[in-house]
């Protein structure tokens, strides 16, 4: 009898805690208020001389700047970039507010290049 309830409450106990790991495991993947981030997509010419657009496939863009990574030479191709988040935690509120609303809202954001990386000399049409 007190294995049987040792072993219930064992049991309990675990279903308790696996949505805390699953959350857990989420949340690092899903880190909206990261301060450095990296993105990958099609990379545009922006308002002003010195922004960049780039839009990921899932249709989220970023609004890329940089003073010391040349990205002028990637409009139109595929890049990876790496960057800070300008206002990380502002830019996570943000963001996890709109997927409370709505969870196939984009993700829209400001970052400033440290890197770049070719990964097509063209973007997906």
């Amino acid at each position: 009898m007190t294995t049987k309830l040792a072993f219930n409450l064992l049991a309990v106990s675990c279903l308790a805690m696996a949505p805390a790991f699953a959350q857990s495991s989420n949340a690092q993947e899903q880190d909206k208020s990261a301060k450095i981030r990296s993105v990958t997509g099609c990379l545009s010419a922006g308002d002003s001389a010195n922004e960049f657009k780039l839009t990921q496939d899932d249709g989220s863009t970023w609004e890329i700047q940089s003073k010391d990574v040349k990205l002028s030479p990637h409009v139109g191709h595929t890049v990876s970039v790496t960057g800070k988040v300008w206002h990380p935690d502002m830019h996570g509120a943000k963001e996890k507010s709109k997927e409370a609303v709505s969870p196939d809202a984009k993700e829209h954001g400001h970052l400033d290049a440290t890197s770049v990386k070719m990964v097509s000399e063209s973007c997906k049409k």
